[in-house]
């Protein structure tokens, strides 16, 4: 009797310690997916600029790369108000 006890016991710790590593897996791959979201467009041109350098072609992609980064930052400094978000119904 004692002895199923004691299993039990274990059974629950390694079950509750699988949980913890499956939330912990899912926060890393939430985190992942944002920044692949946020950041995705200039993560592609910089590496294909990479993939071009290395098979020693010209670097059009360096130059998307550069152009993406400055619209970027460039939106993000644009001061956005409510009236950024007309909705045409006026």
């Amino acid at each position: 009797m004692k002895s199923s006890i004691r299993k039990q016991g274990k059974i629950r710790q390694l079950g509750q310690g699988m949980t913890e590593y499956i939330i912990i897996v899912a926060l890393v791959a939430v985190a992942g997916i944002s920044t692949y979201k946020l950041f995705g467009q200039t993560i592609r041109s910089q590496l294909a600029s990479l993939g071009q350098e290395v098979a020693g072609q010209t670097n059009t992609a360096l130059t998307q790369s550069k152009s993406s980064s400055t619209s970027a930052a460039t939106d993000a400094h644009q001061d956005k108000g409510m009236g950024a978000y007309n909705t045409g119904n006026q």
